[in-house]
């Protein structure tokens, strides 16, 4: 009998039900759609501040021993201590092993009239639980392009010319005592515009170190900074026990490049905080920005709620009165427009949902060119959202019912 009042009262006022859908089912998309966008936006901007590079250095350890000598810095071991390249691979084998995307070793060095950098271009670093895996300067800079070809990894007399040099394709430069060919020109990288890049074994041998890199560049997945991570790189004396372990197990940059030295023999990890603090900054701004938007919106769409619902209740008001008349309470009357109200609420929040991740998806696919991935919170959250302006919207006309008398409603005199 309840059911077909409701169904009954939703068919007779139409066109205020499909106001009413409307105007949740509007607000709900847009929530939803922002929602989604906020939850994977980390993922996304980490994503794209990858393809500019990496966002860990590894150092020899003794390049973080400083001293101050008259108010200046002096670091005296800074070129007389080097890395093990066989040690390499266990920059791979920390607990975040899998947000380890991409690194490379490098070494430099003056040879003939060029700077030469000597580095992997795509080779199997040996990593033990991934035998598959190899890096190199092709997957962390995916910016360089090449006129011509790669360097093939082990090939120590074929060297890449950056197009500031002014050197073409096949042609031949005296490196010490070894000669090698030009087979590539490479552009996007400023700074080695005017480098020759080599294969690491060719500098070892051009500097007399072989088996030692001066340094280490990774590109890995992290999270946005917070007060936390903040916390941390300041001090990790500052963090109490369940703050350490927190920060140990997420996947910020600083945490990923402690667990770096701890592994790395003789090695200090420092975050490239520039890239880090970007990812942040990005993230933060767009979070606020949906924020704002998203209370903007409960706030309209709960005023517009209320205009129907006064409207709807003005246009029954000999209704009400006739069921008050018939011994109905205020709060049976409550209880049926209640459930009017939630009936098209959730309809339309449903709807909404759906609605709003496909709308993420195209907004995200026009600015990034690829989609993001689903947040399953965002439809519970969205169901919610819809609830909300249902209930703020709700108050105010159903407070109206209380003051209607049946007899002033229906002999017509309100």
């Amino acid at each position: 009998m309840f059911l077909r009042i409701i169904k009954s009262s939703i068919l007779n006022s139409r066109d205020s039900k499909i106001l009413a859908f409307l105007t949740i089912f509007l607000s709900v998309s847009l929530i939803a759609c922002m929602l989604n966008i906020t939850l994977k936006i980390g993922d996304q901007v980490a994503k794209e501040l990858r393809s500019y590079g990496s966002n860990i250095v590894v150092l020899p350890r003794s390049q973080s021993l400083s001293i101050e000598i008259g108010g200046r810095e002096y670091s005296p071991l800074k070129n007389d201590d080097f890395l093990k390249e066989s040690e390499l691979h266990k920059i791979k084998e920390i607990f975040w092993r899998n947000n380890i995307t991409a690194f490379a070793p490098f070494l430099t060095t003056r040879a003939g009239n060029y700077d030469v950098v000597g580095t992997y271009f795509e080779k199997d670093v040996g990593v033990s639980d991934e035998p598959d895996f190899r890096s190199g300067v092709r997957s962390l800079y995916p910016f360089w392009s090449v006129e011509g070809q790669w360097v093939k990894d082990g090939a120590d007399d074929e060297v890449l010319a950056g197009d500031g040099l002014g050197l073409k394709i096949g042609d031949t430069v005296k490196l010490g005592d070894y000669e090698v060919k030009v087979v590539g020109i490479l552009h996007g990288a400023e700074d080695e515009a005017k480098k020759l890049i080599a294969n690491l074994s060719l500098v070892q041998k051009l500097t007399h170190k072989e088996g030692l890199i001066a340094k280490a560049e990774v590109s890995a997945m992290t999270i946005p900074e917070d007060d936390l991570s903040v916390k941390a790189r300041r001090s990790l004396d500052n963090l109490d026990a369940t703050e350490y372990d927190t920060w140990y197990c997420s996947a910020y940059v600083s945490s990923i490049a402690y667990q770096i030295t701890e592994e790395y023999p003789n090695a200090t990890a420092k975050a490239v905080l520039s890239v880090s603090e970007a990812q942040s900054g990005i993230t933060k701004k767009i979070q606020n920005l949906m924020g704002v938007v998203s209370i903007l919106s409960l706030l309209i769409s709960s005023i517009c709620i209320t205009s129907l619902l006064s409207s709807e209740i003005y246009k029954r008001k000999k209704e009400i009165g006739l069921l008050k008349a018939l011994g109905a309470s205020n709060f049976m009357i409550y209880i049926q427009f209640a459930a009017e109200i939630f009936v098209i609420c959730v309809a339309s929040s449903l709807v909404g949902a759906v609605v709003g991740y496909a709308l993420s998806w195209a907004i995200a696919y026009q600015i990034f060119g690829s989609f993001i991935g689903v947040s399953l919170m965002v439809f519970p959250l969205s169901i919610v959202f819809g609830l909300l302006i249902c209930i703020i919207g709700s108050i105010l006309p159903l407070r109206g019912v209380i003051k209607l008398l049946p007899a002033e409603v229906l002999y017509g005199r309100k």
